[in-house]
């Protein structure tokens, strides 16, 4: 008897906290353009064009503001957001002084409600001082805003702000299961997500696709392909580059598992695709780059620093930075291209040593452009 050959579950994917807090901003502010208006769920763009709804968990009018909740569904992600209640209190004020001249939309105001953490230090996407509410999550917001006034029929006034202060539930108790408190993050979680979308983190899910995609790009007769961390990185260097859709491999934070895969294919060349923080992992020969695995050793990062040419001076303002990215701001600061270079060849050397092809470094920044290339 033939045996029946089982295929792998699919893993399944949900939604980033930056998206539901999108999605409950619509829901709100449909409620105070339409008070009579019964809201169940809202549907919200996201950044690449798809649409998808939420069922709203509350919604709640007040004499001056409106309450308006989600819970978040991270699929087969282990999340520690999955389940949680995701909200915002939302109004809109008069703020003729804070409107910038000819601007269309009304301006936002966010605010960091309970469970929701601040930034205190330098080096994030945020600015110290500010909510963390990274950049990604505000753009959707700002999206669904505008949706809702067209949908409600508004234009609204000039002059208008609105007011959102999101809230997480629990979200500085479950902040005590992430790395926010050491990257100094008080008071709670960051909301987060670029794309809006949850990929589930499976090691063997993701060595599996590497290997597919190798497979794929050698079956059409490749050789070379582009080995990414992400899909900023990604964009970036087929941008520069052109290739067909096959050489694309998403390699995610499994830099050895990859590196070494391609060196079982018959490619010419490798394109390493990445932004900083996974570069200088790579500099550092760390086989798998994802934050969970530890976040980078700043002690490790000024030593590395000053054998490739790093001035004594700086190396104290290397060990206390507060992240990667902040590392790479003090060098950008002080004008050490040829020093930020050095460690793209010291990842590829790694990288070369891994597959025994020759590696072309690309680092990449979160605006989609190479900062430089080894």
């Amino acid at each position: 008897m033939k045996k029946e050959q089982r295929h792998p579950k699919r893993l399944r994917s949900g939604f980033t906290t930056g998206a539901c807090a999108a999605a409950a901003s619509k829901a709100g502010l449909l409620k105070i353009l339409c008070p009579d208006m019964g809201i169940k769920e809202v549907s919200i763009p996201f950044p690449d064009g798809s649409r998808h709804e939420f069922a709203l968990f509350s919604l709640e009018r007040n004499a001056h503001s409106v309450v308006a909740s989600v819970i978040k569904d991270a699929g087969d992600d282990p999340d520690v957001t999955n389940g949680a209640e995701i909200g915002v209190e939302i109004r809109l004020r008069s703020g003729k002084d804070e409107v910038e001249p000819g601007q269309e939309a009304p301006p936002i105001s966010f605010r960091a409600g309970p469970g929701v953490g601040t930034v205190t230090r330098k080096g994030l996407a945020v600015p110290k001082g500010e909510p963390a509410i990274n950049p990604g999550p505000r753009r959707m917001i700002a999206s669904a805003i505008e949706e809702a006034f067209r949908e409600a029929g508004f234009s609204p006034p000039r002059s208008q702000i609105v007011d959102i202060t999101i809230f997480i539930k629990d979200g500085e108790k479950l902040a005590h299961n992430t790395l926010n408190p050491r990257l100094g993050i008080k008071g709670g979680l960051s909301v987060l997500g670029t794309t809006g979308i949850v990929r589930p983190i499976s090691a063997k899910a993701w060595t599996d696709t590497i290997d597919v995609c190798l497979n794929v790009a050698e079956k059409a007769g490749l050789r070379e392909v582009i080995l990414s961390t992400g899909r900023t990185s990604e964009a970036a260097v087929q941008g520069l580059l052109g290739l067909p859709d096959e050489a694309l491999v998403m390699m995610g934070d499994y830099l050895e598992y990859a590196l070494k895969a391609a060196g079982r294919h018959r490619f010419k060349r490798l394109h390493l695709a990445g932004m900083w923080a996974k570069i200088i992992k790579a500099a550092l020969e760390i086989p798998q780059t994802h934050v969970r695995h530890g976040a980078l050793d700043m002690d490790r990062t000024s030593r590395l620093l000053i054998e490739l040419g790093m001035p004594q001076g700086l190396r104290d303002c290397v060990k206390s930075a507060n992240t990667a990215r902040h590392v790479l701001d003090l060098l950008l600061e002080e004008e050490r291209l040829a020093l930020i270079r050095a460690v793209c060849q010291r990842a590829r050397q790694y990288a070369e040593r891994l597959s025994g092809i020759p590696v072309t470094v690309y680092l990449v920044s979160s605006e989609k452009k190479i900062i430089t290339q080894a």
